[in-house]
């Protein structure tokens, strides 16, 4: 997919929220429909898994699969319409400065530590249980069992030619940022990835931004 950068006109001054999520962090928040949503990469090189929920109705969630059938794309950028599971446009990517997010590689897991590194980096903090915490105390009663396919803002997974996945060097930079414009009332979930046994946060976790503005962005 070719990269589609695009830089916003919306000033950080007139953000209605603005916070910076720690490296290792889970977040969650409330969008209203039609609020602008911004990611952005502090220091370069960090990734961000990222979750989406009607807040409406919790079990209509982002879709991976339907996403990258939607766009006939892997990767996401300026333009892609985040689809549902139940194939409705969750959020649109209004802005990007980084050009390519990941939405195949999944978010790294006890599991997946012990299998893809070595037995005892099982016990490792990962993305799953920073998902699960952050769930835990927003308090709506959601468990494992919500969780699915994310997205890996800034991440590079590139296919390679066998048709495996391969966790390089980021393509994001100190201050990039993607930003998203509610089609709906969405629920986001965040992990600011810990993960330190691969390229995709340089081997050193950094913090994330996350700001919100009220009206539309298109």
């Amino acid at each position: 997919m070719t990269s589609r950068l695009q830089e916003s006109l919306l000033d950080p001054k007139n953000a209605i929220f603005d916070e910076v999520v720690p490296s290792g962090r889970g977040f969650t928040h409330e969008l209203s429909a039609g609020q602008a949503f911004r990611i952005v990469d502090l220091e370069g090189n960090q990734a961000v898994d990222t979750l989406f929920y009607n807040a409406r109705d919790l079990d209509e969630r982002y879709s991976a699969s339907d996403t990258v059938r939607g766009q006939r794309n892997l990767y996401l950028t300026t333009g892609t319409r985040l689809l549902s599971s139940e194939g409705r446009t969750m959020l649109d990517i209004v802005a990007d400065t980084c050009g390519r997010h990941d939405t195949i590689g999944g978010a790294c897991s006890a599991e997946s530590n012990q299998v893809r590194y070595a037995l005892d980096k099982k016990f490792m903090h990962s993305c799953r249980d920073s998902f699960l915490l952050a769930l835990s105390r927003y308090g709506r009663g959601m468990s494992k069992r919500d969780l699915a396919s994310n997205i890996n803002f800034f991440m590079n997974v590139p296919v390679t030619s066998d048709g495996g996945l391969s966790f390089a060097d980021g393509l994001s930079g100190p201050g990039h940022y993607v930003e998203m414009q509610a089609e709906m009332d969405v629920i986001v979930l965040i992990s600011n990835c810990p993960q330190l046994n691969n390229p995709s946060n340089a081997y050193n976790p950094t913090p994330l931004e996350v700001l919100i503005w009220d009206g539309d962005v298109a």
